[in-house]
């Protein structure tokens, strides 16, 4: 019998997982190989370039551009500080000398006897790449980036916005479908990941920001509710570069949807535990979704990590719907039917029949549904 694959989204108790931390230039690895880190801990660190400042040298000191060389008291690498010497005329009889001295702090990257142009370039802007995840350092990358390792409870997002962050869980719900209201957010949230259930509001996302909490994790959010948030639409470019104060990652879609109950239990489970997660979305080539990571204790014998597999439709795999009718909806596949059936659009497609969480028993086409691996 064939099989049939699908888009899937992981919600696990225990995973193996494998992140690379690589920094975006060479520069150092402060770790070696077998060392056990902590999600804060900066694993490797360089330094950016900076700004390239044009400055006309030749005009300042009223010198034809040739003459530069002979006025210049710095060279090409030289490391300055903003008011230091950079040239100075010999004047007559040594007086009515003109001098000019650097705008900034930083260093000189060019200095042209054509042009009588200098190029001076900002200070270095140093890069930190932390850990993201408690784990063991299984390979180092020289002067690059490291590769971590560790067992974790897991869960992927449909969407999110914001970078990596870590805290600890507070779930705020007791039920998929509850939904917090604004009010509940208060002081003891501060610093904390909070767990809104099947909505987080305007409202409740700037209380959440005003108290400094790291994170929101909620079922569902209002795409209006995210442009009014942002001061624009999401297009189709990678979020988790936003910086509105906190991350948020959805793990159902848009609008009022519950979270489905296996992430939700999941998530209860681990209440006040560490965890890491970031709301990097990318929905194009290359597939990136956003990700809870709880780290478990594990022995390193048990990082042994299986062979990636196709998420595949079977009998007996839960699966979300993720269009109308039912959108959001959490089942179970019960039949895999062969022949080509006729849907609502009149065309004809492969389907699947599910048992969805309320009982209701339905048919979907399979282009319908994601399955959610566990």
């Amino acid at each position: 019998m064939a099989q049939a694959y699908s888009p899937g989204l992981t919600v696990s108790d225990s995973i193996v997982l494998i992140k690379d931390r690589i920094l975006p230039l060479k520069g150092k690895v402060l770790v070696k190989k077998g060392d056990k880190v902590k999600a804060e801990d900066i694993v490797a660190e360089t330094l950016l370039p900076g700004k390239v400042v044009p400055f006309n040298l030749a005009n300042k000191l009223s010198i034809p551009p040739e003459l530069v060389g002979e006025y210049v008291k710095i060279k090409e690498g030289d490391t300055l500080q903003k008011g230091q010497l950079l040239a100075q005329t010999k004047g007559f009889f040594g007086l009515f000398k003109n001098s000019v001295k650097s705008p900034l702090d930083g260093e000189v990257e060019n200095i042209s006897k054509i042009t009588g142009q200098l190029l001076l370039r900002e200070p270095r802007i140093p890069v930190n790449i932390k850990a993201f995840i408690d784990g063991v350092v299984v390979d180092v990358v020289e002067e690059e980036g490291v590769v971590i390792e560790n067992k974790s409870a897991y869960i992927q997002g449909i969407f999110g916005i914001g970078g990596e962050t870590t805290g600890n869980l507070k779930v705020l719900v007791s039920s998929p479908e509850e939904i917090v209201d604004e009010n509940k957010i208060d002081e003891s949230c501060k610093d904390e990941l909070i767990v809104t259930g099947s909505m987080a509001s305007y409202a409740l996302i700037k209380k959440a920001i005003k108290v400094g909490a790291k994170a929101i994790i909620t079922g569902g959010i209002d795409d209006k509710d995210l442009k009014k948030l942002l001061g624009y639409n999401i297009g189709v470019a990678i979020t988790g570069h936003e910086n509105i104060g906190l991350t948020i990652v959805v793990t159902e879609g848009f609008g009022k949807i519950k979270i489905a109950k296996k992430t939700l239990e999941l998530l209860k489970r681990f209440d006040g535990h560490k965890a890491s997660l970031h709301g990097i979305t990318q929905i194009r080539a290359g597939v990136m979704r956003p990700e809870i990571i709880i780290p478990i204790e594990f022995k390193e014998e048990e990082l042994e990590v299986p062979e990636a597999k196709m998420a595949s439709l079977e009998i007996g795999t839960t699966i979300r719907v993720i269009r109308q009718p039912n959108f959001g909806q959490i089942g179970k596949v019960t039949a895999l039917p062969e022949e080509l059936t006729p849907v609502e659009s009149e065309t004809m497609a492969r389907i699947l029949e599910a048992e969805l969480e309320n009982g209701e028993k339905v048919m979907i086409p399979r282009a319908n549904v994601e399955v959610i691996e566990e």
